[in-house]
């Protein structure tokens, strides 16, 4: 798989997550979402795992749009939810907490969404997206920076610290290192759509093939952001289209156009199913 690719990961932009323990979420969950993923970890309350894995296995949803966070290697829930998933049809799951390449190894029998979410999982970004079974990398702020002994991910403006910014940087250059996916953090602040709105756009033009949320009403403004815009995708096949009859670097309409450049209009284009 060469860099810059991720066709292992196909599930869409806007991703969703739903509390395990909370069924009648899971088909609203589905329709409104490109995929969903199943929480056992965080969302779910240390008395209620086991309902939760027990929900997960009597409310199917569809497992080529369906991820399962499961609770960290180490923990007494992690052989639990691995047991539970054995009675399932799901075959990728999020590895919540991940830092270490022995950790990806355990789930060897699954498509893994690496959830880079701690100093260490940070750092060693690059090796666990190396891993064969591996689809994506995806960075969490809001654990990292309480990793850190930290209070907050942002500023009161709603910007990133510089801590998380180059996390959010580490993870998706290592994710793009070995052809994997990046996917990008949630936004917790669910009436800021303009904020959002923003954020999705950044993650689209820096390469995060999808971004994760937390409530439906985000759906369709990750949506909005990742779709090409149509003034936009005229322009890159006219670039492309030009790029036909000229030697080497040209210009176009006052810019300059060399190989980089047309990698983005491609990109572009494909985004745009054409």
């Amino acid at each position: 798989m060469s860099a810059g690719s991720h066709p292992a990961f196909t599930m869409g932009p806007a991703i969703l997550f739903c509390p395990a323990d909370r069924p009648e979420r899971y088909a609203k969950a589905a329709a409104r979402a490109d995929a969903v993923i199943l929480d056992l970890e965080d969302a779910v309350a240390p008395a209620g795992k086991a309902a939760a894995r027990q929900a997960m296995l009597d409310t199917p949803l569809d497992p080529a749009r369906t991820i399962i966070r499961v609770n960290p290697v180490g923990t007494d829930d992690f052989p639990a939810d691995l047991e539970a998933l054995q009675g399932t049809g799901y075959t990728t799951v999020m590895l919540a907490k991940t830092e270490a390449v022995g950790q990806v190894r355990q789930v060897g029998g699954y498509s893994v969404v690496a959830l880079c979410e701690t100093a260490l999982g940070i750092l060693n970004a690059p090796a666990l997206a190396a891993e064969e079974n591996v689809v994506a990398l995806m960075w969490g702020a809001e654990d990292l920076v309480a990793s850190l002994g930290g209070t907050s991910s942002r500023h009161e403006d709603g910007r990133y610290r510089d801590v998380a910014v180059h996390a959010r940087a580490a993870v998706l250059l290592a994710a793009g290192a070995s052809g994997k996916a990046g996917i990008d953090s949630v936004y917790i602040d669910i009436p800021d759509a303009e904020g959002l709105a923003a954020e999705s756009r950044d993650a689209v033009a820096s390469g995060f093939a999808a971004k994760a949320s937390i409530h439906p009403a985000q759906m369709p403004v990750i949506r909005e952001a990742y779709a090409p815009d149509p003034a936009a995708v005229v322009r890159a096949r006219a670039i492309l289209a030009a790029a036909r009859t000229a030697h080497g670097v040209f210009s176009f309409e006052g810019q300059m156009v060399d190989e980089p450049l047309l990698r983005h209009a491609r990109q572009l284009v494909a985004r745009a199913g054409e």
